[in-house]
């Protein structure tokens, strides 16, 4: 198994689902966490080859004139075109993969968990040695991010289109975390640290 034998854990789920609140869940375990959505936005800042890449694909305007991301404009380019969204996350799927190669290398401990929204739908689910999927219930998931974002019930389901349904990802995942109570969900994080570090690979 690659980077010491250390185990490779993927953890996803759909939006409001709350998947990041698990996530920070294991890092109080002194689990440590690759948060692949957020890395992905800097590395679309950082890394000058996909920079490049990315102004090739979606023209000069994918940047501000300090070097930032244009995120409305990509957004309106990306959302209404499926081809050129899925362009570009074959440009940036890669460059995210790498950095996660090189950042895993320098962790220590069992296992490490990489958080990605899109896990089972970009494939990258099969790089892990386990898969954790985080739901809840659909009317829960809307009521916290209408909450969380100030968005339309409307608006949160156009964004929930964009992902698999739970029923499509379930038969993927080793492990199902389903967060509704807080201590609950707490209490199902502690008792799976406890079954991963216990693993022998």
């Amino acid at each position: 198994m690659p980077y010491n034998k250390m185990m490779i854990l993927g953890l996803t789920g759909g939006i409001g689902s709350g998947k990041t609140t698990v996530a920070r869940f294991f890092e109080a375990l002194g689990v440590a966490v690759y948060y692949a959505d957020d890395r992905a936005k800097r590395l679309m800042v950082q890394d000058q080859d996909l920079v490049a890449s990315i102004k090739s694909l979606l023209g000069q305007e994918a940047y501000t004139t300090d070097g930032r991301l244009n995120r409305a404009f990509i957004a309106s380019k990306v959302f209404a075109d499926a081809e050129l969204l899925q362009q570009l996350n074959q440009l940036v799927h890669p460059a995210v993969g790498r950095d996660f190669s090189k950042w895993a290398q320098e962790q220590e401990g069992s296992y490490v968990l990489k958080e990605a929204a899109i896990l089972f739908e970009n494939g990258s689910y099969k790089q892990a040695d386990k898969n954790i999927l985080v739901t809840a219930p659909l009317e829960t998931r809307l009521e916290r991010v209408m909450k969380r974002d100030g968005a339309t019930r409307e608006a949160v389901l156009a964004r929930m289109e964009h992902q698999w349904p739970d029923e499509q990802k379930i038969p993927l995942a080793d492990f199902v975390i389903e967060n509704i109570d807080l201590e609950e969900t707490r209490k199902q994080v502690n008792s799976l640290h406890k079954q991963l570090i216990s693993f022998k690979k």
